[in-house]
């Protein structure tokens, strides 16, 4: 799925839009343990709750792709004889209406998941009739297709505090206990995905919402398929590959200038408003190492080392690799943080046989506010 098909579907989770009209879910302890089932109608809550209720299944669809949203691919042979898909396919067909189906999914869930402290499971299912557009571009009213999907949430919960609240009725204070409080999802995913407007039950897109904890096993149990390297791991591995591959020609030059043409590349995705995501091969990362001068021995023990960590034919995000936004240095106990279009302004440099990290001051210099004299 692209950003504009998941940005559709994320659209429908508004009162006025929403063909949702029951919420499942659990209740699960720190010690794995069921301690509550629901089964609630929307219809049933007041519209703040049941707005609140649809918001928290919003966020599932949030973050960016290949970052917090992750394609899951399914082969041929699980869609025709997979336990794992024709318990997806019973819970989407019955419109969670199996509750034996149910229940294996929280039991595959929690047996598989470490999360700290209480959670609830939430189960949603939807029907969209998915509108069409004219020749010129215009929308149309009626639909000749109807996507319909599940979606689960995972939400931990925390103990919120009691608090002195005043109550107008009798014109005094009076405090309000402690209560249980629903926070953001963890993780999540919809079966099947939505892609190119059209219901294609070869994937499932999956949530998290840690950069560094894709939780893996409960992705290996739920799907049985392989998921991307999580963001955070891409890009510790990716300066790892680079790193090994440079030796003791990784210099602040060589790191600045592959910073800059991934920035480059994603800059250039943004202006050409692509709908696809944006994707770095080894061949890519490979051209640009060449356009920034590297020696072909170099080159090439990149191209050893990155199939070694990731795989052959692995893409990467780059997103995941550069921020466009700042480049970070660490020298010590020093942090530096540089705009992007300032990493010019940042060299190394040995004085007296002493290694120094500088940065030109141009303009007013100050510390803690204070204009300085240099």
């Amino acid at each position: 799925m692209n950003i504009k098909e998941v940005a559709e579907i994320r659209r429908r989770y508004r009162p006025d839009r929403s063909n949702i009209t029951h919420v499942r879910g659990c209740f699960v302890n720190e010690q794995k343990e069921i301690i509550s089932e629901f089964d609630q109608s929307i219809g049933m809550m007041n519209e703040d709750d049941a707005e609140q209720m649809l918001k928290l299944l919003r966020k599932t669809l949030s973050g960016s792709i290949g970052r917090n949203l992750l394609d899951i691919e399914f082969s041929t042979k699980q869609v025709s004889e997979g336990e794992e898909y024709a318990l997806l396919k019973t819970l989407r067909d019955s419109e969670l209406r199996d509750t034996e189906a149910v229940k294996t999914l929280y039991s595959k869930m929690i047996e598989n998941l470490t999360i700290e402290g209480n959670y609830l499971i939430l189960l949603a299912y939807d029907r969209y009739d998915v509108f069409k557009y004219a020749a010129d571009g215009e929308k149309r009213e009626e639909s000749d297709e109807v996507f319909s999907y599940i979606l689960c949430s995972v939400c931990p919960t925390k103990e919120g505090k009691p608090t002195l609240s005043y109550y107008m009725p009798n014109n005094c204070f009076r405090s309000i206990g402690a209560d249980t409080v629903l926070t953001s999802p963890e993780l999540g995913f919809m079966f099947p995905a939505f892609d190119d407007r059209t219901t294609n039950i070869y994937k499932a897109l999956y949530y998290t919402k840690n950069l560094s904890d894709s939780h893996a096993e409960l992705v290996d149990e739920l799907f049985k398929s392989d998921i991307p390297m999580p963001a955070k791991e891409q890009k510790e591995t990716f300066g790892n590959v680079l790193e090994a591959a440079m030796e003791d020609d990784c210099s602040m030059k060589v790191v600045k200038a592959v910073h800059g043409q991934i920035c480059r590349m994603i800059e250039e995705h943004k202006n050409e408003k692509i709908d696809e995501e944006l994707v770095m091969t080894k061949t890519d990362a490979s051209d640009m190492l060449r356009l920034c001068g590297i020696p072909a021995e170099r080159v090439e023990a990149f191209e050893e080392k990155f199939d070694e960590s990731f795989g052959e034919n692995t893409s990467l995000t780059p997103k995941n690799i550069a921020d466009a936004k700042k480049l970070k240095v660490v020298a010590g106990d020093i942090e530096i943080k540089v705009a992007g279009e300032s990493t010019d302004m940042i060299e190394t440099r040995v004085i007296d046989g002493v290694k120094y990290v500088l940065i030109r001051a141009d303009g007013e210099v100050t510390v803690n506010g204070i204009n300085i004299h240099i």
